[in-house]
């Protein structure tokens, strides 16, 4: 393939290759040229290109070969020279006029013709003057060419008047009436290329659409008769365009000739002719039409339908907003024709294709704003039916039989306006208020007015249009129930009004769950109505069928609530149900005897109503089908299996035959939701009515049914067609499938549907017809039945099967086969799902000559299920053989047949086969099938062969996995080669070749990525296939296409060239085709994610060169691809497609947001300022006469590169997640973000960089317009991110105002954004969200004005109000739970506002200490200012709340206990959705109360509660009890297991409240009192610990383990104070305090201080591994110790804080069995911390240890001798290791000697002599202070001077002596030394200033008589620090420093010690001159610095600060 890559031809490449691989060469050469001709000069080798590529026309070159062939040469002569071009014409001139017709030459011929096509689609009028003859030839030859020359003939003609424009006009009359005849042809792709011609004819040929209009109409309408889909869309758009320049022409057609303009009323006559007529002929010929019967062809039907929307959409949704009242009288009138409606079947379909038209037009074309007002024409034109409607309802006259006729015409109206009505309001979603809102519009009064129509279709319309007003607008609901009801109540004696009115009610109780905040519980009450209806049903036999309909349609409708409300009503309903039914046999027999038909109707409808409604109890109540009452509900459901129907309708009449049905119906439904085995004994009557029901037994009409394409596979749409589901046309082109009624889903087949829950995908619920109905119900319900039948019975079944197939003839044998093979596939499916066989050898042998025997049906669907059904067979039975035999069947015949039927269908066999066994199981026919296959596949003449053999290939290739490597190339090959020939109007090959494509990538997999020669080639291959089908015209094959290249790109992705696939992609974004707009979403998603700059750079590209004409279509602006998706977003409704634009745009986000804010920011913001702004209209004037200008102004192409509507509030709401998304983007980023002076300062180094909080005041708006938009869900996510912003920037300081914080200046924005979510009318949801908005506000301390604080605080005020209001107030739209919410989010909003209360004290202290005392501060206490009125109110509040809470955490088994009525802030009814609410925010309030508590004491609680002071003081004590008890209860019963999706500031809030409470007294001493729960808790705590990681929960956790220890300290030391006193009196016993008793043992679980050290061992060997022994033996221990981050080391160090605190609570003995552990854990803390660091900071880990060490070593105990004896053993083993650890070794870090040393001095300090006093720890001590001293750094040495003279000091000489000798001389020799090496720095200087210290020291301690020989020592030392007069002038300061120290120091020790000071100085006389001068020269220079101030003497101070003292 390389050497393809050449800009000439290497044809000696070429010959050397094999004849098979000579087309793919040339295309890949062809392909290179495509791409490079644009870049390079051409002028050398013009000449021989030119030869090359016109050599290839005559080479009989494939489809796609001639497209680039002709694509090649046009560019090649548009960019060098044009000498030879009408050479190069001649030639192919001559070439298409050859005589030569056979079929070898057909493929010169058709690249000469698409030569000429690109000749002048590239070159136009430079060829100018040879047109007329090429015109001439290329018509001539149309006459006698064949299909695949016609339409490639007319292609070209197409190109000829795209190049040529207006200056073809003298052909334009030759091609349109050779074009136009073909638009009828046999072939369809003729047909859509004479479709496309003539679209571009229109363009400049205005006879078209003026004189030739009609006809040109007439033709499209021909045309569409028997069309497909590829011909429908093509003509469509021509009809529509055409009628659309007809009525607006172009503008420079005009300017040429004056034009006759055409008006809407005959164009929209025109149109609405095809639509009631179609092809047949016109009002002028055919009067006599009109009587005659006949019905229009669905297939023009359908054509014309789109062909309105083209029109429309042609015309802009600016003329649809002008002129929408007439289109939309015009449109309507349609369906009130009676040709549209002549039966009811039509009727349906004439429904759907205006609802199609209207939805396609309203729904995308208009803004909201114009969608508005479009509900207002609407709502008139149904009032005007519906006067007209009542006119001829109340005129008494019965001569009036035309009335009657409109009013059986105009039901189908109001179907259609009411639907659309109801669309356009849930599109709108609350966006739609004003409509409502006005009265003038009455939209409700209309509506409802309909609910009385004597249609029932009607009626139900309007009940449909209500549910989704309320759906939208949830605020309405329950008023409108209410409505209803009343209505229903006063018009009780109206048939119409009974059921009209209970439609509506159904019909809004089934949109309920589509509104998360639901309806009153007490609106269940709807039962009592339906109750009184079913009573009174019997009394007025006017109203007995409307009653009892309407009855248990109510009751089904109520069903849908679920179980919190049907629970209630679940006695009566079943007491209901038993009464519809006869209770015995006996009564059953009896009642068939009586009974007219009318009662016997009515019977029935109560019955089926009855079941109608178990089935809604079953399917949306589980949780209540306990086994009890399944049992209950089999008694009338057996009954209605046993009732036998069809004598009754022998007896009484054929009309009861629709109400038996029903009940049928209703039966199979029901019965297919519970489980078989509760049935069993009922399954052979049921079989048989099933098998009668499908088999057609009972039924004269061929009826069948809709399931068989669900139950197919889905892959196999190719085959079925059924891919039209996947189109944007999906709702009108269900009616041209072939099965019955499909497509016509209506409501009025099946009133239950309107409270049933839709489909997803579908607008509005259509049921089909009943008949079809009961047999799909029966075929679902035989799949569900049939596995658990006995095999005997299968046989049966199987033979009557065969039978019934048999018995039938003709057109009902197609029709009882359909629904057999549907049945059957529905049976095999049931039981691969139960995982069960299918039977021994004879049912599968019966089942076998069943599915063979339609593998050669002529019916294709036939034959695919039949496929299916073998497949699933093989899956079902499993077994080897019985596969081989099927498999070796199916291979026998396609060797041996000859006809296309049997060879498509047995090729179908082997591929669901395999796909059913999977490559294992059919491994050994793999190479026998694929051999078979691959030969069908190259079978030319027939392509439905192709096209089967080749679906069947890629279900192979699919299956079989890895295992069909093998045969990769064989088939890669064969895919190419029919690629490359198959003509390209047999899509369906084509498609099956992308399927395939994609088949192999996926199984050669990641293997793609190698670079061995196989692989290239295959991946080279790959890659020529994936171009070619990416070059169809075909959008299927496309799309085929992409996902191929999508799968190459997961898999290699260097090889796919995105500069070239991305621009492509942007173009399909556009299509007009669903599917292609989804694989080019879905595989923009996949690129997205790894590399979301690369794609957005190509789509910029595209933006850039946009001149392309193939490219016309995309508009990618300066947005980039982001702002088409954003765009895409308002205009598709496809659920998957949104999904992954949504996605594309998050991968798009998360890469590139944080680099480029601006950009994305302005995206975001331009689609939110949508809400604000109204959409700019230009108002043009309104008549008729415009003048031109005005007229071309508005249908320009400007108005096609601004976005057509305003973006919708879904896209909005998307925006507003996007910018909480790159809010936290960036909080992920950079901290520049969030800090104004850092981004201001980066801004300046380099304006590119672009940081989030320059952009605050952008974010703030945004979040304003969210917050206060009409939409609900975009005010929630606007609170959303208004909350992120205030919570992200709230401490960010002002740098301009020092002490400020910027989001000050938007204060008055937060508040107006928060204002409307307190109206009355606002949603609870969005109610709470602010509350939480408000309390983050308050509590971010961004205000310090009380005064502004207050308007947000009087937000809160005024909900608190509400809250106070109590439970059963004012009526409520809402759920009671959607007020529980509401209550609990005001009260958890204070309480978060009381919380914060001490944080802000704290943080402005500081900022006092930094700021410059602003005035501005908050005071500290001003938010309690706050909060303080409203205490009494809330502490009461909150303690309901939390008592609500603990009750409702209780398990299920003590349900019994809770409150009958509910509590304080929720009902029994909705206890399950309240629990969420309280769980969100019990945690905050838990905190509050705590708080409240601790600072007002115990006491308050109950001043609030009862308000009276004087309570006994034991029940005082009782009441704190409850408290403590239900306070700790809660936490414990949440800290136990919180969930881990719980929100960490729920464990944190906890943890901070029982902080807060062990703060009080009274809790403490309850804790300390019972013992068990302090050791409950911890153990509670301790079990938090191990599944919660962050750092401060744990911190958190240690505080309160530490107050609970504090808690038992004080308690023990108050016992002890209290035994203290008593032991004065009497002294004999004294019992053993603390822990640990005499004994000295702890039981665990009992023990506190058991409990409380198996806690903090944990936190310890989570931060510091290596302390567990157990670790330390384990083989993955890692040597390295980490350095602890500061979190842990915070940990660490309260840790040991609380170890060393726990001896105190035990008694001596049991401290002897704790201290061990505890001093083993300070010690090693001790050494693995004390590290040395860079700036001499103390670890606190390292502080809490030494402090630890203190605390332990000076426990008095009243030691006995027992215990003595281990203290001392223990305290002398401790040091030892403390001794040992500090040496150093040398590959650990270096140990922080100073530590080690203050750890020792500690010792001695605090231990007596006897312990320490041992000669080995003594001599260890003694080294190490040697040592230490010895090191060169001088903060040891001073450290070590400092620790020495402590130690000196000791009070016991015993113990300081020893170290007085022996470290004494040591330091004078040290401090002599310093005279040669004076001290450098400021350390070293410290160093001997400690050491002079420590011998003034020892000086002053000495006894007089030796005083003189250690001032000896001293003073010459001092005085060799003296510097002479001219040293002390160039010395360094420190020197100057040492000098001036020395010289203090000696006028100190002289008058100390006169007499020894004498002696020394007397026995030194050198040393005295030096004293003297000194003196001397330092009082001279006093005296010269009079004037100059002298330097002061630095005292140093001490470099390392341990944090406490602890001496």
């Amino acid at each position: 393939m390389e050497l393809a890559h050449s800009l000439l031809l290497n044809e000696d490449a070429l010959a050397q290759i094999t004849e098979a691989k000579k087309p793919v060469f040339i295309f890949e050469w062809l392909r290179f040229l495509d791409k490079v001709l644009v870049a390079t000069d051409v002028k050398e080798k013009q000449k021989k290109l030119v030869e090359q590529l016109t050599g290839l026309i005559s080479s009989s070159p494939g489809p796609p070969t001639r497209k680039l062939l002709a694509k090649n040469l046009a560019a090649l002569y548009s960019i060098g020279d044009t000498f030879t071009v009408f050479q190069t014409l001649d030639k192919c001139n001559d070439i298409i006029k050859s005589k030569d017709d056979t079929a070898a030459y057909l493929p010169t011929k058709l690249a000469a013709v698409a030569c000429v096509g690109a000749f002048y689609e590239k070159m136009g009028r430079m060829l100018g003057s040879s047109f007329p003859e090429t015109v001439n030839n290329l018509l001539k030859s149309l006459k006698g060419a064949e299909s695949q020359g016609r339409s490639e003939i007319l292609m070209s003609l197409q190109k000829v008047l795209n190049g040529l424009g207006g200056a073809a006009a003298s052909c334009h009359r030759d091609i349109y009436k050779n074009a136009r005849s073909l638009l009828t042809d046999r072939s369809m792709a003729v047909r859509c290329a004479v479709a496309k011609c003539l679209l571009e004819l229109q363009n400049e040929a205005v006879f078209m659409w003026t004189a030739e209009l009609e006809n040109v109409a007439t033709l499209c309408f021909k045309a569409l008769e028997n069309s497909n889909y590829g011909v429908r869309v093509a003509v469509s758009k021509l009809l529509g365009t055409v009628m659309a320049t007809a009525l607006i022409p172009k503008q420079a057609t005009v300017m040429r000739q004056n034009v006759k303009r055409a008006t809407l009323e005959e164009v929209l006559e025109l149109m609405a002719t095809g639509f009631l007529r179609g092809g047949s002929g016109f009002l002028k010929s055919g009067g006599e039409m009109l009587k005659v019967g006949g019905s229009v062809n669905r297939e023009v039907r359908v054509g014309v339908t789109q062909a309105y929307v083209v029109f429309v959409t042609t015309l802009g949704g600016q003329w649809l907003e002008r002129n929408f009242a007439t289109f939309l009288s015009r449109v309507l009138d349609l369906v009130s024709h009676p040709r549209a409606t002549q039966t009811h079947v039509e009727a349906v379909y004439s429904r759907r294709c205006v609802s199609f038209i209207l939805r396609a037009t309203i729904g995308s074309l208009l803004g909201e704003k114009a969608q508005i007002a479009a509900a207002k024409d609407i709502c008139q034109a149904i009032g005007k039916q519906m006067k007209a409607v009542e006119a001829v309802v109340n005129d008494t006259n019965s001569e009036n039989k035309s009335g009657a006729a409109d009013v059986a015409a105009s039901q189908h109206v109001m179907v259609c306006a009411l639907q659309e009505l109801g669309s356009l309001v849930q599109s709108l979603n609350a966006t739609a208020s004003p409509l409502i809102q006005e009265p003038s519009i009455g939209l409700l009064e209309t509506v409802t007015s309909v609910l009385l129509h004597p249609s029932m279709a009607a009626r139900l319309a309007a009940a449909w249009c209500l549910r989704c007003v309320a759906v939208a607008l949830p605020f309405h609901l329950t008023p409108f129930l209410d409505r209803c009801a009343e209505r229903l109540n006063n018009l009780k004696t109206s048939p119409e009004a009974v059921s009209g009115y209970s439609f509506a009610m159904a019909a809004l109780l089934g949109g309920v769950h589509q509104c998360p905040l639901g309806i009153p519980h007490a609106k269940g009450k709807v039962i009592s109505i339906a109750e009184d209806l079913l009573r009174t049903a019997a009394q007025n036999s006017r109203l007995s069928l409307q009653r009892t309909q309407a009855g248990w349609l109510l009751l089904g409708a109520l069903m849908t609530l679920g179980p919190s409300v049907v629970r209630y009503h679940l006695p009566k309903m079943l007491l209901l149900w038993r009464n519809v039914f006869p209770r015995s046999l006996k009564e059953l027999e009896a009642e068939k005897a009586r009974g007219d038909s009318f009662t016997w109707q009515v019977t029935l409808e109560g019955r089926a109503g009855a079941l109608c409604a178990m089935r809604s109890f079953v399917a949306h109540c589980p949780e209540l089908l306990t086994e009890d009452v399944i049992r209950k509900l089999m008694t009338p459901i057996e009954c209605a299996m046993t009732m036998i129907i069809p004598s009754v309708i022998k007896a009484h009449g054929a009309h009861l035959k629709a109400s038996a049905a029903m009940v049928r119906l209703r039966l199979y439904d029901i019965l297919a939701l519970l489980p078989p085995k509760t049935y069993d004994g009922s399954f052979n009557a049921l079989l048989r009515e099933l098998v009668a029901e499908f088999t057609l037994t009972d039924n004269s009409a061929n009826t069948t049914t809709s399931l068989l394409r669900s139950l197919c596979h889905y892959d196999d749409s190719v085959l079925l067609g059924s891919w039209l589901q996947e189109t944007d046309h999906k709702s009108i082109e269900d009616q041209l499938q072939p099965n019955s009624a499909s497509g016509s889903g209506a409501l009025e087949h099946d009133p239950s549907s309107i409270y049933l829950r839709i489909p997803a995908g579908e607008a509005v619920p259509g049921p089909l017809p009943l008949g079809v109905s009961v047999i799909d119900a029966s075929v679902a319900l035989f799949g569900v039945v049939f596995p658990h039948v006995s095999y005997k019975h299968r046989l049966q079944m199987l033979d009557h099967f065969a039978e019934c197939v048999k018995q039938a003839k003709g057109v009902r044998q197609q029709a009882v086969q359909l629904n057999i093979f549907t049945a059957v596939l529905s049976a095999l499916k049931g039981l691969a799902e139960n995982k069960s066989t299918l039977g021994p050898e004879e049912v599968r042998k019966s089942a076998l000559t069943l599915v063979m025997g339609a593998l050669d049906n002529p019916n294709p669907i036939l034959r695919c299920a039949a496929g299916e059904a073998l497949g699933r067979m093989a899956q079902v039975v499993g077994e080897a053989t019985f596969i081989a035999r099927m498999a070796q069947y199916s291979f026998d015949k396609l060797k041996s047949a000859r006809d296309v039927v049997s060879r498509t269908g047995h090729s179908l066999a082997l591929g669901c086969l395999h796909r059913y066994v999977g490559g294992i199981g059919s491994g050994q026919h793999l190479k026998t099938s694929v051999s078979i296959l691959l030969a069908l596949a190259q079978d030319g003449t027939s392509p439905e062969v192709q096209t089967w053999s080749l679906h069947s290939l890629a279900l192979i290739v699919d299956s079989s996995g890895p295992m069909y490597r093998g045969y990769v190339e064989p088939t890669l090959s064969l895919v190419l080669t029919l690629l490359l020939t198959v003509p390209p109007s047999h899509t369906e090959v084509h498609q099956c070749l992308g399927r395939c494509l994609g088949a192999i990538i996926t199984t050669v997999g990641p293997e793609l990525q190698g670079n061995g020669a196989t692989i290239s080639t295959i991946r080279s291959s790959c890659l020529v296939g994936c171009a070619i089908t990416q070059d169809h015209s075909d959008s299927l094959v496309q799309a085929a296409a992409i996902s191929c290249l999508q799968q190459l790109h997961m898999f290699a992705p260097r090889h796919v060239n995105l500069s070239s696939l991305v621009p492509s992609l942007c173009v399909h974004l556009c299509s007009s085709h669903l599917l292609l707009r989804r694989a080019a979403v879905a595989c923009l998603r996949q690129l997205a994610q790894r590399e979301a700059a690369e794609v957005c750079e190509y789509a910029m590209s595209l933006a850039k060169n946009g001149g392309d004409k193939e490219n016309s279509g995309v508009n990618i602006t300066e947005t980039g691809l982001e702002g088409v998706l954003f765009g895409m977003l308002d205009r598709e409704t496809d659920r998957k497609l949104c999904s992954d634009i949504h996605d594309t745009l998050g991968h798009m986000l998360s890469s590139l947001a944080v680099e480029n804010l601006s950009h994305w920011l302005m995206l975001c913001k331009d689609v939110l300022a949508a809400s604000s702004v109204s959409c700019l209209r230009t108002h043009l004037p309104q008549d008729n006469e415009m003048d031109d200008d005005t007229m071309f102004t508005t249908l320009g192409e400007e108005d096609k590169s601004k976005p057509s509507v305003a973006p919708r509030w879904a896209t909005r709401v998307f925006a507003a997640d996007c910018l909480c998304r790159i809010i936290m983007l960036c909080e992920n980023a950079n901290k520049a973000h969030f800090d104004l002076a850092m981004a201001r300062s980066a801004k300046l180094k380099n304006p590119k960089n672009d940081l989030l909080v320059l952009h605050l005041s952008d974010l703030i708006r945004m979040a304003f317009m969210a917050a206060t938009d009409h939409s609900n869900q975009l005010r929630m996510a606007g609170l959303q991110a208004l909350e992120d912003i205030i919570k992200k920037f709230a401490s960010v300081p002002e740098p301009e105002f020092p002490g400020h914080v910027i989001l000050e200046q938007y204060q008055a924005n937060v508040g107006a954004a928060l204002r409307p979510a307190f109206s009355q009318d606002t949603p609870s949801d969005i109610t709470a969200k602010a509350c939480q908005v408000c309390s983050t506000w308050i509590g971010s301390g961004v205000v310090s004005d009380l005064n502004d604080l207050r308007r947000v605080h009087n937000l809160l005020v005024s909900s608190l109000d509400k809250v106070q209001a109590g439970k059963g107030s004012s009526s409520q739209p809402y759920r009671e739970s959607a007020i529980t919410m509401e209550k609990l989010a005001v009260l958890k909003a204070w309480a978060e506002v009381n919380i914060h209360k001490p944080k802000q004290v704290i943080k402005n202290t500081d900022d006092e200490e930094e700021d410059f005392g602003t005035v501005h501060e908050l005071p500290p206490d001003s938010l309690i200012t706050l909060v303080q009125p409203e205490l009494p109110i809330l502490s009461r509040l909150w303690l309901a709340a939390l008592k609500d809470y603990a009750l409702l955490t209780l398990p299920p088994e003590f349900a019994s206990q809770l409150p009958p009525d509910g509590g304080a802030f929720y009902t029994p009814e909705t206890i399950d959705t309240a629990r969420l609410h309280y769980r969100n925010s019990w945690a905050p309030i838990l905190h509050a109360v705590a708080l409240w508590l601790n600072s007002a004491g115990f006491n308050a609680s109950e001043l609030s509660e009862e308000g009276t002071v004087a309570m006994p003081n034991s029940q005082k004590c009782a009441s704190n009890d409850f408290f403590v008890c239900s306070f700790s209860g809660v936490s414990i019963q949440f800290l136990c297991s919180p969930r881990p999706e719980e929100p960490i500031e729920h464990v944190t809030s906890c943890l901070l409240a029982l902080h807060t409470l062990l703060d009080s007294p009274c809790a403490r001493i309850h804790i300390a009192e019972d013992q068990l729960l302090g050791v409950e808790l911890l153990s509670v705590l301790h079990r938090l610990l191990l599944t919660w990681d962050p750092p401060s929960v744990q911190l958190l956790v240690t505080r309160v383990v530490q107050q609970i220890v504090k808690a038992a300290q004080d308690y023990l030391q108050e016992k002890k104070n209290t035994l203290n006193e008593d032991d004065i009196k009497e002294k004999e016993t004294c019992p053993v305090l603390g822990e640990g008793g005499e004994t000295g043992g702890l039981v665990p679980g009992k023990s506190l201080v058991f409990a409380a050290m198996e806690l903090l061992m944990f936190i310890l060997v989570r931060h510091m591994p290596h302390l567990s022994t157990k670790m330390l033996d384990s083989p993955s221990r890692v040597s390295a110790k980490p350095q602890l981050s500061e979190e842990s080391a915070r940990l660490v160090a309260a840790t040991v804080t609380i170890l060393s605190d726990l001896p105190s609570l035990c008694s001596p003995a049991g401290c002897m069995t704790i201290l061990p552990t505890i001093l083993f854990l300070i010690t090693r803390v001790l050494k693995e911390t004390a590290i040395k660091s860079v700036d001499n900071q103390v670890p606190p880990p390292v502080s809490a240890a030494l402090q630890g060490i203190k605390s332990i070593v000076t426990l008095s105990m009243a030691k006995t001798e027992e215990t003595q004896k281990q203290w001392t053993g223990l305290i002398r083993s401790t040091l030892a290791s403390i001794l040992e650890y500090s040496q150093p070794e040398g590959t650990k870090p270096v140990i922080d000697e100073v530590s080690m040393l203050t750890a020792i001095a500690l010792f001695l300090w605090s231990a007596s002599t006897e312990i320490i006093g041992v000669q080995s720890l003594q001599n260890g001590c003694i080294n190490k202070f040697k040592n230490s001293s010895q090191l060169k750094s001088p903060c040891v040495q001073a450290k070590c001077y400092q620790l020495l003279l402590s130690v000196f000091q000791h009070t016991n000489r015993a113990l300081s002596t020893p170290y007085i000798h022996s470290l004494a001389p040591i330091m004078v020799e040290k401090l002599k030394a310093v005279e040669s090496n004076r001290p450098n720095s400021n350390t070293e200087l410290l160093a001997v200033q400690e050491g002079i210290k420590v011998l003034e020291t020892l000086v002053a301690l000495g006894e007089e008589q030796n005083r003189v020989q250690l001032l000896a020592l001293l003073v010459p030392t001092l005085i060799s620090y003296l510097l002479n007069e001219n040293a002390f002038a160039c010395a360094s300061t420190v020197s100057k420093d040492l000098h001036e120290f020395a010289l203090q120091n000696l006028m100190h020790i002289g008058p100390l010690y006169p007499h020894a000071f004498k002696t020394v100085m007397g026995a030194a006389p050198e040393l005295k001159t030096h004293l003297e001068t000194a003196v001397r020269a330092s009082q001279a220079s006093k005296a010269k610095a009079a004037a100059r101030q002298p330097p002061p003497t630095i005292h140093s101070v001490p470099t390392i600060k341990l944090k406490t003292s602890f001496f």
